[in-house]
């Protein structure tokens, strides 16, 4: 079976990294407005997920 908790850890951490890297621009802006939404919401998913657990 696939460690999903592993590879959220991988996604998250990397897209963390990337917002921190990329310069506080104009053009940058809507980028790293989707890229926070998307870890948000994944964020908010997992959380979700691991409370409800039996």
């Amino acid at each position: 079976m696939a460690d999903y908790q592993k590879m959220y850890y991988i996604l998250c951490a990397a897209a963390s990294k990337a917002l921190d890297e990329l310069p506080d621009i104009l053009v940058n802006i809507m980028g790293r407005k989707t890229l926070q939404d998307a870890l948000i919401e994944a964020e908010n998913a997992y959380i979700l997920e691991e409370n409800t657990r039996p």
